[in-house]
């Protein structure tokens, strides 16, 4: 049988889930969710979950499993996720990866290493958490505090090279200056496709989902979670959309402060994981602003599919 997974990736409001389900439809496939905040239970509206509508068409994996209490890793993820690959493999259909969790997606592209220590494994885990939610820049910040030796040593952009920075200067040690590559994963074949949009309209799509998600319900949501229990402090409600609503639910600022809070913070996202993607030399790209519609853009990406 032929072990081969397609990955449908690209930043946040670009279309991923109709060109993933599409995808599915055609290639007798089922799809694993690559997203960071869909895969916790509880959080519908702010994540941008699929409809149910949408899950009827074509099963989906990962999306509403986890207790959004729960601690969640990419470790955890990766074992997840290839148990879900199999599932499908074993059905004869094909595994559609969606989504736009560039370390998730890595953890599937490459033979990572998680047989750290649990407590080392942890700390990894929050860092690498931290640059996608708030950007390499920041973790970069907290490196200069540490060992600015290293900081200078090291671009803000080698996210890899600073998270190790930061273990070892958490460990008290100074890093040692060496990179190891990552091996490609041998469980299967990949095809890599890249959705983008012109910024513009991409911006647009997100500022009008932004406001779409506040008028479904967002605020109720948010409220519903605190009334769980969670608070800001857990790592599910540090994801964009809840954090700054949490602030508006605690009179920190107004309602027009947040919603503008979340959308520059999802167009900053967007553009973090368009840097992401790119680094992958072997993704094609379909840039869906130069094509009429989705189904012109659709037919290009099943014939670059069945060609490749």
């Amino acid at each position: 049988m032929k072990r081969e997974i397609i990955a449908i990736c690209g930043p946040t409001a670009v279309g991923k889930t109709k060109y993933a389900i599409e995808t599915a439809k055609h290639f007798n496939g089922e799809i694993v969710s690559c997203d960071s905040m869909q895969l916790y239970k509880y959080m519908d509206i702010g994540s941008a979950k699929p409809t149910a509508e949408e899950q009827a068409k074509v099963k989906h994996y990962l999306v509403d499993q986890i207790d959004p209490r729960e601690m969640f890793s990419v470790a955890k993820y990766q074992k997840l996720a290839k148990e879900a690959i199999e599932e499908i493999f074993n059905k004869g259909k094909t595994p559609i990866i969606a989504g736009g969790t560039g370390l998730y997606l890595n953890s599937l592209l490459y033979d990572m290493d998680f047989s750290a220590p649990p407590m080392e494994n942890e700390y990894r885990n929050r860092l690498y958490d931290d640059a996608e939610r708030f950007g390499a820049e920041a973790l970069h910040q907290r490196l200069k505090e540490l060992d600015p030796d290293a900081a200078e040593r090291i671009h803000p952009n080698n996210v890899k090279k600073v998270v190790r920075a930061l273990e070892a200067a958490q460990a008290g040690n100074k890093v040692k200056n060496f990179a190891t590559e990552l091996r490609p994963c041998t469980d299967y074949t990949v095809k890599l496709i890249g959705l983008t949009r012109d910024r513009g309209e991409l911006y647009e799509r997100i500022n009008l989902r932004v406001d779409i998600l506040i008028e479904m319900g967002l605020i109720d949501e948010v409220k519903g979670l605190l009334d769980r229990g969670l608070s800001e402090s857990d790592i599910s409600m540090k994801g964009i959309g809840y954090k700054e609503i949490i602030g508006y639910c605690n009179h920190e600022y107004d309602l027009e402060t947040a919603v503008n809070m979340v959308k520059k913070n999802t167009r900053r996202y967007a553009k973090r994981q368009l840097t992401w993607f790119k680094r992958y030399d072997d993704m094609k790209w379909f840039d869906i602003s130069q094509y009429s519609s989705d189904e012109e853009c659709l037919e290009d990406v099943f014939k670059w599919l069945e060609k490749k």
